[in-house]
This record gives C-alpha cells, sequence and structure tokens, in this order.
C-alpha cells in the first residue's frame, strides 16, 4: 500500500516560482532517501533533486541553486521549492522513494511559458 501523492503543479511564467509536494505514505519514510524526478512527453526521465535521512541534498545541475528540495519527516512529505523558473523545467514532476523503486505518485504538471 504505497502511496505517493504529488501536489502544487501548474502553469507559471518564466521566473515565477512553484512549491511541489509529494505526502508518502506506506513505506519507512524517515529512513528513505527521497527524490524528484522529472519527465517530458517522449523523453527519459531524470532525477531533478534528492535527499537523504540525514538530509544531504543533490541536485541536478541544470536546477542547482534554483530547486531546493526539503523533508518533514513527522508528516512524511517531501517538498520541492522551485525557484526563477524557465521554460526547460516544463515537465511532470514525481517523487519517488529510493528504497522503494517500484513505486510512483501519478505526478504533478509544471507548465512554464510565456
Amino acid at each position: 500500500q504505497v502511496q505517493l501523492v504529488e501536489s502544487g503543479g501548474g502553469l507559471v511564467q518564466p521566473g515565477e516560482s512553484l512549491r511541489l509536494s509529494c505526502a508518502a505514505s506506506g513505506i519507512v519514510f524517515s529512513f528513505s532517501t527521497m527524490e524528484w524526478h522529472r519527465q517530458v512527453p517522449g523523453k527519459q526521465r531524470e532525477l531533478v533533486a534528492g535527499i537523504t535521512s540525514g538530509g544531504s541534498t543533490n541536485y541536478a545541475d541544470s536546477v542547482k541553486g534554483r530547486f531546493t528540495i526539503s523533508r518533514d519527516n513527522a508528516k512524511n512529505m517531501v517538498y520541492l521549492q522551485m525557484n526563477s523558473l524557465k521554460p526547460e523545467d516544463a515537465a511532470v514532476y514525481y517523487c519517488k522513494a529510493k528504497r522503494y523503486p517500484l513505486y510512483w505518485g501519478q505526478g504533478t504538471q509544471v507548465t512554464v511559458s510565456s
């Protein structure tokens, strides 16, 4: 009964910000590295950001300095703050628990357009 539910996506103009949320259940959240991935239709899904159980973070070069991943273990939530959004950031964003590789959320659509 692993559940990963993303939310917070939407349509924004370049330079604007969005905050994505992922609610996790059915997993040992506090011990799992959590990640955000994104996928454009017809392209491979790519890792955007990750955060370990200890709070260590890593980012794709394309988003470094603009995106911030965080987690709230008490709420079983992981977040992705996306600032200075660019058209190339447009994608469906998915959260993932690294310890549960077979399970993905439904994704949340981020569209960046003038």
